[in-house]
Parts: structure tokens; C-alpha cells; sequence
């Protein structure tokens, strides 16, 4: 039995889920689903992720348009086309790619997007509904998490899960999803947390979320340990024709024979975060049309 989650097997898998979804809706005289995506500057990673989202929107039939602006927009322009789209009836949900440039402040872009059409799950209306009972449009890294934890039947229940990164939209809505199970016991570091080995040392699921390469290594782990890596970094590799290669937080190499289950980095958590987008744009349209 492999070791690796494969996040790119159970994100192809969910593709196919949706697609045939949007066909029976298409086949009873609907519409495609409609996702936006603006996209600010020319930020290289940010087009590179961009574009593999309009990739996978197209894959499952769901009708995505990039709106591609200069980085030197102002807030109150953003805020208008925020707006607009948030009034749209046609517009199922729209993002708004991070980072963006420094004149823009990233919370009051988030506070100008309806919920309702907020497939990222980024509004307080949405991560605040990870602790209700009536859950909506869920931050979709964590989603993607969850449905990791979910497909490979990972066991966490009365196990101790350590999420090192507390960021609200990630790490922080990770570990709310976790403890909303209720038979779990979860611990919250991040990157400063003293003595960080002697809490990730005893964790039968770790999931770190900080952006620091390696920061997690092999005599941090036990035997046995289940590991789900969402940090994503360049390192430099002259090896490489990019004079880069991408790592997540997780010594992958040294910890892969200690592990009983562990994620790739690339391969894993991205196309999850990815895939989490386009169920969460199916949602908005299911819900809109009551299919």
C-alpha cells in the first residue's frame, strides 16, 4: 500500500464528480456554472495557480472568465468591480487571487464580497460558520484538507492532531474544522512555538501550514505518523533548468519511511485547494437552482 496521499488522484476524482453533476443540471435546461476570477498585477505564481484553476473549471464544464487588472488599481476601483459582481445574477462566485500588490489592503477587499459568492470561503460569515451547525462555503485549502482526511480514511479519532500555522484563512480554519469533530485533540503551533519538537513528537496527525521550508524533520515525527504538508516554497536548485524547485514544511525525504501516510509537495494539498474551489462554486449553483 502506498504511503502517499495523492492529491492529485482524489482531485481527478472529484472533477469527475462534478462534471457529471453539471451535465444533469445542463441536460434540465440550466446554465453552466459561472466563476470569476480577478486577478491583480502580474504576480508569476499567482498567473501560473490562475491558470491551472480556469484549467480545472473547464475540465468539469464550469464557465470560468479571468478579469486580468493592473497592480496599480486603487481599493475604491476593486471595491466597484467587487461590487458589481456581487449583484450580478449570473455570476455564481468570483475570487479574488492573493497576494495583492501592497496598496491594497487584502481585508477590505474580503469584507466587500457577498458571502454568498465568496468560493474561496474567506468572509466572516463563511469561516464562522465552520463552528455552526449550518456550515457554508467552507476556506477551501482547509475543505481540501478535510476531504484528504476523509478519502484516505485517515484515523483521528482520540488521536492527537498538531496544526502547525494559525493564519486565519488556513491554519486557524483547519484546526476549527478538526475540533469541530469532536473526537480529536488538537493542538495549534506556528513557526515560533518553543520547543516545537517536543509537541509534533507525540502527534499521530500532523498538518503544518507556515510556508518554511522543512521546518518539520524527521526527528520531530514518530513511527507511524500521518502527515498533510500545505506549506508551498521555492528553494534554490541549480539542478533545475528553473534554478528552483518547489518544497513544502516537511523534510519529505527523511520523514517518508517514518510515516505512515504523507502528502507531496507539489502533489497534494494544491489540487485539493483547487478542486475545494470548484465544489464550492457548484454549491452556489445547486443552491441557487435548487438542484
Amino acid at each position: 500500500m502506498s504511503k502517499i496521499i495523492d492529491g492529485i488522484k482524489i482531485s481527478n476524482e472529484i472533477k469527475d464528480e462534478i462534471s457529471k453533476k453539471i451535465s444533469i443540471a445542463i441536460d434540465k435546461g440550466h446554465r453552466p456554472p459561472s466563476l470569476k476570477i480577478i486577478l491583480v498585477g502580474g504576480h508569476g505564481p499567482s498567473r501560473i495557480y490562475v491558470n491551472a484553476k480556469l484549467k480545472a473549471c473547464e475540465a468539469v464544464g464550469i464557465d470560468a472568465q479571468l478579469i486580468s487588472l493592473n497592480d496599480n488599481i486603487n481599493q475604491e476601483d476593486l471595491s466597484d468591480l467587487i461590487n458589481n459582481l456581487n449583484t450580478d445574477n449570473d455570476v455564481d462566485g468570483f475570487i479574488v487571487q492573493l497576494p495583492l500588490p501592497d496598496n491594497i489592503s487584502v481585508q477590505k477587499v474580503i469584507e466587500h464580497i457577498h458571502p454568498s459568492k465568496d468560493v474561496d470561503g474567506f468572509t466572516n460569515d463563511n469561516i464562522g460558520s465552520i463552528t455552526s451547525t449550518n456550515k457554508k462555503l467552507m476556506p477551501a485549502t482547509g475543505l481540501g484538507v478535510m476531504t484528504l482526511i476523509e478519502r484516505y480514511a485517515i484515523d483521528i479519532e482520540s488521536k492527537k492532531c498538531v496544526v502547525i500555522g494559525s493564519s486565519r484563512n488556513v491554519g486557524g480554519a483547519i484546526a476549527q474544522m478538526l475540533v469541530q469533530r469532536e473526537d480529536v485533540t488538537v493542538t495549534v503551533c506556528n513557526s515560533k512555538t518553543k520547543n516545537l519538537k517536543s509537541i509534533t513528537i507525540d502527534a499521530d496527525l500532523i498538518i503544518s501550514a507556515v510556508g518554511i521550508p522543512n521546518l518539520v524533520t524527521e526527528d520531530m515525527v514518530k513511527e507511524g505518523v500521518s502527515i498533510i504538508d500545505v506549506g508551498i516554497s521555492r528553494v534554490e536548485d541549480s539542478s533545475k533548468k528553473s534554478g528552483y524547485k518547489i518544497v513544502g514544511d516537511v523534510d519529505f525525504e527523511n520523514i517518508y519511511n517514518k510515516a505512515n501516510l504523507i502528502t507531496p509537495v507539489p502533489g497534494g494539498v494544491g489540487p485539493m485547494t483547487i478542486v475545494s474551489l470548484l465544489q464550492n462554486t457548484l454549491k452556489v449553483y445547486c443552491d441557487k437552482f435548487k438542484i
